[in-house]
């Protein structure tokens, strides 16, 4: 949640950034400017490949979690059947 947050922030100074780069175009824009607006860029598309990794990965967690919730299930479901018949059996 934290990474998601500073993600969110670090798209936000960026996009102010550009929106300043924007009001203040009219006055032509330095190299130096440039540089920054590409430095930028780089650095929200690493962050937008962060995320998508992380998407990727708590999505494989999520089915990971249902595969084992399913087996806890299923466990369950035989516990109660083995309890059953051994009280059929007496045994119990």
């Amino acid at each position: 949640m934290r990474k998601m947050k500073r993600i969110f922030g670090t798209g936000l100074i960026v996009a102010l950034f550009v929106g300043m780069l924007a009001v203040t175009g009219c006055s032509g824009v330095s190299e130096e400017q440039i540089a920054e607006l590409e430095a930028l860029r780089s650095e929200v598309k690493a962050l937008e490949n962060e995320v998508n990794s992380l998407k990727s990965e708590k999505a494989a967690l999520e089915k990971e979690i249902a595969n084992k919730n399913a087996k806890l299930d299923e466990c369950g479901k035989l516990k109660a059947e083995t309890k059953k018949n051994l009280e059929k059996l007496g045994l119990n």
